[in-house]
């Protein structure tokens, strides 16, 4: 004698709701993340543009505007790196020197004003800190003649110093507003474990403070780097000798207004002048996301 078996159960309707809001949630995902890739598709046109111009005869660029050449011109490369009076080798040391010494001057003024706002008791502090942020809401253009003026008369023009100086007196808000927000986010417990061990101001700044601020000195160290290794107004203003010169002013040497503009090899250095921006910052990518994630964490 056979006996049946039993019949399966029918699916209670709880497992069926869990079932379409799993389904539901696997194309939801499926579609942002096809959104995502389309729109970085989009923003990496350009660059892949720049790439493929880099590559193409200087008559065809605007022509032709496929990202694969139709005619090849690897030439670009060495032609433009010996094109302008200097060779490329010039202005990439001359804006690598600017870039060191600025990423240095912000980390050192910055974090101990940044210091001073976050973890000390002074008279007028709360409004001292409000007219430092006030001083972001001033557009660069404003002070670009008195600090002209000022800079002329110390006989700064054609050196330097207009570009470097004002990083060691703490003048970028954004980045002592970073720092504030990373260090209020630290117990004060350090700070009087600190000083019960004897340590001062600048020694507990030193030995407790600074090295729990590593993310925070990365993220200015990142952002500091990527706008000095692209400014182009502050070196057109205050220097005139070409064996001084930045990346983005060789760059824009090559294009003539008479029309005889080398768009080729211009294309091939500015690729080339990205390469020390890209490799930085993936070099530092890890301390960008947890010095921002962390900023205002209090």
């Amino acid at each position: 004698m056979s006996i049946a078996p039993p019949a399966a159960a029918p699916p209670q309707p709880d497992e069926d709701n869990h079932l379409e809001r799993a389904s539901r949630s696997r194309r939801s995902r499926f579609t942002r993340h096809v959104l995502l890739c389309l729109v970085g598709a989009v923003m990496m046109y350009p660059l892949l543009w720049m790439v493929s111009s880099s590559l193409k005869p200087s008559r065809i660029i605007f022509t032709d505007l496929s990202l694969w050449p139709a005619e090849w011109e690897p030439g670009n490369y060495p032609d433009g790196w010996f094109a302008l009076e200097q060779p490329f080798t010039v202005y990439l040391v001359n804006s690598l020197v600017i870039v060191v010494l600025s990423i240095l001057g912000n980390l050192v003024s910055c974090s101990l004003a940044a210091y001073g706002f976050a973890r000390l008791k002074f008279t007028g502090r709360k409004l001292f800190f409000a007219l430092m942020l006030g001083t972001m809401m001033l557009p660069g253009h404003v002070l670009l003649v008195p600090q002209y003026i000022v800079f002329a008369k110390l006989d700064w023009i054609n050196t330097y110093y207009p570009l470097l100086v004002p990083n060691f007196l703490a003048t970028n808000a954004f980045y002592i507003f970073l720092m504030v927000q990373f260090m209020r986010s630290l117990p004060r417990e350090l700070d009087e474990a600190a000083r019960i061990d004897g340590c001062g101001p600048f020694r507990t700044f030193w030995s407790v403070i600074m090295p729990l601020c590593m993310p925070a000195f990365a993220t200015t160290a990142i952002f500091t780097f990527i706008s000095v290794w692209n400014e182009f107004f502050g070196p057109l203003i205050y220097l005139t000798d070409s064996e001084l010169y930045t990346v983005p002013l060789a760059l824009r040497q090559f294009v003539d207004s008479e029309g005889q503009s080398q768009w080729g090899q211009m294309f091939a250095m500015s690729f080339l002048s990205l390469a020390p921006v890209i490799g930085f910052f993936i070099a530092g990518q890890k301390y960008l996301v947890k010095g921002i994630a962390t900023t205002g964490l209090k």
